[in-house]
C-alpha cells in the first residue's frame, strides 16, 4: 500500500510541476506530460519497471480521448466537411504515410513496418499545433482553418490506423528477448482468455463482430436516451458519471470480446452519440478521467523513453527528426499550393503540421504491443516523435519570421475594388454593427458606399444583395474614390482600435464639417475617438446594456414609461460625465494612476445615483398612467432603493 502511495504521489507531482512550466512556455502540456515522465524515469530513476504495468491502464485514457471526440464530431457536420477532410486532410494523411513509409524502407526495414511507421509518423500534433494557433490568433485565418481540418482528419485517422496496425505485424503473439531478437509463441497460446469469436470460422467471426458493431450502434440510439431519463429521476449526480464509465467501459470490453480495438469501439458509440439530449452531460463526466489517464499514459511513455539509444546514436536520431520534418513539409507544401493556399497562410499550413504528434506513442504502445514494431525500432520512432513535438515552437518562429517578410508582399493580399460610386453616407468597417448601421440606413431611402478589408465578409454581403467594396478603409486614395471630398456623414465601424483613431484624425483633419460616427470599443476608447475628433460615439455594448438594465427595472415592478425615462436620464448623465472625464483622461497613464480622474469619476458616479433616485420620486408624482403596468408602488420602491442602492466607486465601462 505504501508503495502505490508514494509512485502515487511521485507521478501527481511531477505532472503538476511539469505541466504549467510546459504550457507556460509555449510548449503544451503533451510535452509537459513527457518531461515530467523523463525527469522522474531516465533522469532521477524515480520510477521504474512498474511503469510498464501502469501504462496498462492509461492506455483506457486513450479509449476516452477517441470517446469524445466522436461525440464532437456530428455526423450531418461530419458531410458538409466531407470535401476538405477528404480532400486536404486525407491527402496529407496518404501522402506522408508513403513518401515516410519510402524513405524508411530504403533504410533497409521491411515492407510492413516501413508501412506502419510511415501511418505512425504522417499524423501531426492536435495538442500542440490547435493550442499555438488559438493562442496566436491564427484559427480564423485561411492557413489555420486549412491546418484544423486537417488535424481533424487525422483525429478520425487513428481508428483506422489502430485496425490496419495489427495486419501489419511481423508475426501471431511475437515476443522479445532481452537482446531483442524475436521469440515466436506456439499457435494455440496466442488467443484472449475471453473471447466470442475463438474458434469460430471465418464467417463466424465476421457476424459476430457486425453484431457487436450494430448492438452499440441500436443501444446508444435507443437504449441510451431510457438510461438516462432513469438516471435522471434519481437525482443523484454521481450515478451520470458512473454511467458514464458504463457505456465506455463495456464497450471497450465487447470490442475485446470480438477481437476489435477498444478505441474503435468507443469512438463508434461516441458518433452514435454526437446528437444526443445528454451530450454534453457525458463530455463533463468523461474529461476529468481522460485528462488524467492521457496524461498519465503521456507520463508512462516519457519515462520509458531509452536514452541510451539516443546518446548511442545522436547524429541518427536527430537526422531522422529533421528529415522526417522536412519530408512532411514538402509534402504539406505541395498541397498548400493546390489547394490555393497564398502567402503567410501557405507557411504556416506547412510549417505548423511537420512535426509527428503525440497520437505516434499510441501508435508506437499498440505497435509493440501486436508485435508490428522491434522494441528498438519503437524507442527510435518515440525519440523521433518526442523530438519533432519539442521543435514545434521553432517551426512557428519561422513561420514568423516568413510572415514578417511577406508582410510587405502585394501579391499576398488580392487587389482592392475600383470604387465606382459615390454616396453621402460612407460606412467603414461592415462587421455586425456596420452591418446594422448600413440597413437602417440604406431601409430609410439613404444611399451608402461600404469599405471593409475583408474580401469574404464583402463576398458574404453582395450574396444577401447588398453592395460593398473591399479594400482597406483607412488608405486615403479609397476614400476619396468613395467621395470622402463630398459626403455629409462618415462611420468608423473598424474593428482595429487604432486604425479607427487614425481614420477619424485623417477625416477631420481633411473635412473639418464632416460628420464623424464612430464605434468605440470602451470608454478608454471612446476618449481617443473623442480627441480624434469624432462628433458621435457609440460604445459597442452600452446601448444593449441599456435596454437589458431597462427590462431589469420592468421587471422589479416600474411601469413601461418610468424605466424608459430611467433609460433616458441614466444616458443623458453619462454622456455628460463622459464628456467631463474625456477633459481629464490623460493617454499613456492608466485611469487608476490618475488621481484627478478617479476622484471626479467617484463624484459623478454619486450624482447619477442620487439624479435617477430624484427622478423615480418625481415619476412617481407626475408620470401618465397610461400603459402602465405596475406591480408594484413605485414611491415605495424608490425608497427601498435609496435605502439599499451601494455607493460604488466610478470604474471603467468595458
Amino acid at each position: 500500500m505504501e508503495g502505490i502511495l508514494l509512485q502515487g504521489t511521485i507521478y501527481l507531482t511531477a505532472m503538476v510541476i511539469a505541466v504549467p512550466l510546459s504550457v507556460r512556455f509555449g510548449l503544451g502540456s503533451v510535452l509537459g506530460y513527457l518531461i515530467a515522465g523523463i525527469m522522474i524515469g531516465p533522469v532521477l530513476g524515480l520510477v521504474g519497471s512498474e511503469t510498464a504495468d501502469l501504462q496498462h491502464y492509461a492506455e483506457f485514457g486513450v479509449v476516452l480521448m477517441l470517446f469524445l471526440i466522436g461525440l464532437e464530431l456530428d455526423p450531418k457536420g461530419l458531410w458538409e466537411m466531407r470535401k476538405k477532410l477528404l480532400g486536404t486532410g486525407g491527402a496529407q494523411i496518404l501522402l506522408s504515410t508513403v513518401a515516410i513509409a519510402i524513405g524508411v524502407y530504403l533504410l533497409g526495414l521491411p515492407l510492413q513496418t516501413s508501412l506502419a511507421v510511415g501511418l505512425t509518423l504522417a499524423l501531426s500534433s492536435t495538442a500542440i499545433v490547435l493550442t499555438t494557433l488559438t493562442e496566436k490568433n491564427l484559427m480564423r485565418t485561411e492557413g489555420g482553418r486549412s491546418a484544423f481540418s486537417v488535424l481533424l482528419t487525422q483525429d478520425i485517422a487513428v481508428i483506422p490506423a489502430l485496425a490496419i496496425l495489427p495486419l501489419l505485424a511481423l508475426g501471431r503473439s511475437i515476443t522479445f528477448s532481452e537482446d531483442g531478437s524475436i521469440n515466436r509463441a506456439p499457435e494455440e497460446d496466442a488467443h484472449h482468455a475471453m473471447s466470442l469469436v475463438e474458434g469460430l470460422p471465418a464467417w463466424g467471426v465476421t457476424l459476430v463482430t457486425l453484431a457487436a458493431v450494430a448492438a452499440i450502434i441500436l443501444a446508444g440510439r435507443y437504449l441510451s436516451p431510457l438510461l438516462f431519463r432513469f438516471i435522471h429521476a434519481s437525482r443523484i449526480r454521481e450515478m451520470y458519471t458512473a454511467v458514464a464509465l458504463v457505456i465506455v467501459v463495456g464497450i471497450a470490453f465487447l470490442m475485446i470480446l470480438v477481437g476489435l480495438s477498444p478505441a474503435l469501439g468507443a469512438f463508434l458509440a461516441g458518433v452514435v452519440l454526437a446528437n444526443s439530449e445528454f451530450r454534453h452531460e457525458l463530455e463533463a463526466d468523461i474529461e476529468p478521467f481522460k485528462g488524467l489517464l492521457l496524461g498519465l499514459f503521456f507520463i508512462t511513455v516519457g519515462a520509458g523513453i531509452n536514452f541510451g539509444t539516443l546518446f548511442g546514436n545522436p547524429v541518427l536520431i536527430i537526422a531522422l527528426t529533421i528529415a522526417l520534418m522536412i519530408g512532411k513539409g514538402l509534402v504539406l507544401l505541395v498541397i498548400a499550393l493546390v489547394s490555393g493556399l497564398q502567402g503567410r497562410d501557405r507557411w504556416l499550413f506547412t510549417l505548423g503540421l511537420a512535426q509527428a504528434g503525440e497520437f505516434g506513442f499510441v501508435l508506437v504502445a499498440f505497435g509493440l504491443q501486436q508485435g508490428v514494431f522491434l522494441p528498438r525500432i519503437g524507442e527510435i520512432i518515440l525519440l523521433v516523435v518526442a523530438l519533432s513535438m519539442l521543435l514545434t515552437p521553432l517551426s512557428f518562429i519561422v513561420y514568423e519570421f516568413i510572415g514578417k517578410r511577406l508582410a510587405s508582399e502585394p501579391e499576398e493580399t488580392p487587389r482592392h475594388d475600383e470604387i465606382d460610386e459615390k454616396a453621402p453616407v460612407i460606412i467603414a468597417g461592415i462587421g455586425r454593427f456596420g452591418q446594422v448601421v448600413n440597413r437602417m440606413v440604406q431601409a430609410s431611402g439613404f444611399r451608402t458606399v461600404v469599405l471593409d478589408s475583408d474580401l469574404a465578409t464583402i463576398q458574404l454581403m453582395r450574396r444577401f444583395g447588398f453592395k460593398g467594396f473591399f479594400g482597406d478603409p483607412t488608405r486615403p486614395e479609397l476614400l476619396a474614390a468613395a467621395g470622402l471630398g463630398e459626403a455629409s456623414v462618415l462611420v468608423v465601424a473598424v474593428d482595429d482600435k487604432a486604425a479607427a483613431v487614425q481614420l477619424v484624425e485623417y477625416a477631420r483633419r481633411l473635412r473639418p464639417d464632416i460628420a464623424i460616427v464612430a464605434r468605440a470599443h470602451d470608454r478608454l476608447h471612446v476618449y481617443e475617438l473623442y480627441n480624434a475628433g469624432a462628433d458621435h460615439i457609440v460604445r459597442e455594448m452600452f446601448d444593449s446594456s441599456l435596454r437589458a438594465a431597462r427590462y431589469v427595472l420592468e421587471g422589479m415592478g416600474l411601469s413601461d414609461y418610468e424605466a424608459h425615462e430611467l433609460e433616458i436620464a441614466f444616458y443623458r448623465h453619462d454622456r455628460q460625465n463622459l464628456r467631463e472625464l474625456a477633459e481629464l483622461w490623460k493617454p499613456g497613464v492608466p485611469v487608476a494612476e490618475n488621481t484627478a480622474y478617479v476622484e471626479r469619476s467617484r463624484e459623478l458616479n454619486n450624482n447619477l445615483e442620487t439624479a435617477l433616485l430624484s427622478q423615480l420620486d418625481g415619476l412617481t408624482e407626475e408620470a401618465p398612467t397610461e400603459g402602465r403596468r405596475r406591480r408594484g408602488d413605485a414611491g415605495a420602491l424608490a425608497g427601498t432603493l435609496r435605502g439599499v442602492a451601494p455607493r460604488r466607486p466610478g470604474g471603467r465601462d468595458t
